[in-house]
C-alpha cells in the first residue's frame, strides 16, 4: 500500500523543500533572462539599469548588426561544421568501438577495458596532448578540435554496456541465418540503439559546440577561429567593433549589447536542439546503467 505523507511535518519538509529548488531555479534561470533582456535594450538603458527582465524599449539594432558582419558568420558557420561532423565521427568511433567490446569472446577484451578506463582516470596533459596534435600536423586544422576527443571513454563504457543488455540471442539468431558482424550490427544493433544514439550524440554536440580550449590551443587563424573563440574576443575587447568588423564607419555599434547578443546567438542553438532529443535523453541516459 502506498505511504500517506499527510502529516504536518511532512508538509513542513515539503514546504521548504519546494521554496528551496524555486531559489535554485531562479539562480540559474535569472542571469540567462537578463542575458537575453540585455541583447534586446539600447546602450543607455544596460548603462542606467544595473538588472532587468524585459527592456522599456526592446530593438532589434545590435542583433542587425552582428548578423551583417561577416566575421560572425564565418565563426557560426565553422562552430556548426565542427559540431555536425565531429558529432558524427565521434559517435560513430564510439558505437564500432563500443560494439565489439561488448562480446565476451572477443580476445583480449579484458586488456582493451583496462587501457579504457586507465586512460578515463589519467591524461597526459595539456602539453603532451598539444606535442601529439603538433606532429600529427592537425594544428590550424579542423580535425585537430575532433580527433583528439574522438572517443570518450565513459560514453564508451555506458554503450558497452547497452550492448551488454542486448539479448545475445539476436546474436545467434543473425549469425544463424549467415549474417557477419558488421551486417548484424548495422540490421540489428544499431536500430536498436536510437536512445543511446541520440543521448551521447547530444553529449557529443554540446561538447563540440561549446569547446573552448581546442581552438584556443590548436587554431592560430583568425578565419578558422569557432563561435566560442569569437564570444571570448568579443568579450575580453574594449571595442567589440573592432572584432565584427564595422561596415559603416558612420555607424557606432552598442559595445556592451553585442557582447550580450554574441552570447545569446551562441547559446540559443544547442538549446534549440534538447527538446528534439527530449523523448529520448532520460532513457538514455538510465539505459546501460544497470549493470556495469
Amino acid at each position: 500500500m502506498p505511504i500517506a505523507y499527510n502529516t504536518p511535518r511532512d508538509k513542513i519538509f515539503d514546504g521548504v523543500n519546494i521554496a528551496l529548488l524555486l531559489v535554485f531555479a531562479a539562480l540559474t534561470i535569472l542571469p540567462f533572462l537578463y542575458v537575453l533582456a540585455a541583447s534586446f535594450a539600447t546602450e543607455a538603458e544596460i548603462a542606467s539599469r544595473p538588472f532587468f527582465l524585459w527592456p522599456n524599449d526592446p530593438t532589434l539594432e545590435t542583433y542587425k548588426y552582428v548578423f551583417s558582419t561577416n566575421t560572425f558568420l564565418r565563426s557560426l558557420l565553422v562552430t556548426i561544421g565542427v559540431t555536425v561532423v565531429g558529432t558524427a565521427v565521434q559517435i560513430t568511433l564510439t558505437m564500432l568501438m563500443a560494439y565489439p567490446l561488448s562480446d565476451p569472446n572477443l580476445v583480449g577484451r579484458g586488456l582493451i577495458m583496462r587501457l579504457v578506463l586507465f586512460a578515463m582516470l589519467f591524461s597526459g596533459g595539456m602539453i603532451p596532448l598539444f606535442l601529439v596534435v603538433k606532429q600529427l600536423g592537425l594544428l590550424d586544422s579542423y580535425w585537430a578540435l575532433i580527433l583528439p576527443m574522438a572517443i570518450n571513454p565513459f560514453n564508451l563504457i555506458i554503450i558497452r554496456t547497452f550492448f551488454q543488455q542486448l539479448p545475445h540471442e539476436l546474436r545467434e539468431a543473425a549469425e544463424i541465418d549467415g549474417a557477419n558482424e558488421f551486417t548484424t550490427f548495422w540490421r540489428i544493433m544499431l536500430p536498436l540503439s536510437k536512445p543511446i544514439i541520440a543521448t551521447f550524440s547530444l553529449f557529443y554536440a554540446v561538447g563540440l559546440w561549446n569547446d573552448f580550449m581546442s581552438p584556443l590551443l590548436y587554431i592560430s587563424d583568425s578565419s578558422k577561429w569557432t563561435l566560442q573563440m569569437f564570444v571570448r574576443q568579443v568579450t575580453i575587447s574594449t571595442d567589440p567593433s573592432t572584432t565584427l568588423g564595422n561596415l559603416d564607419p558612420n555607424y557606432v555599434p552598442p559595445k556592451e549589447g553585442l557582447k550580450f547578443a554574441i552570447i545569446v546567438i551562441a547559446t540559443l542553438p544547442i538549446m534549440c536542439v534538447y527538446p528534439f532529443l527530449q523523448k529520448h535523453f532520460a532513457k538514455g541516459v538510465l539505459i546501460g546503467s544497470v549493470k556495469g
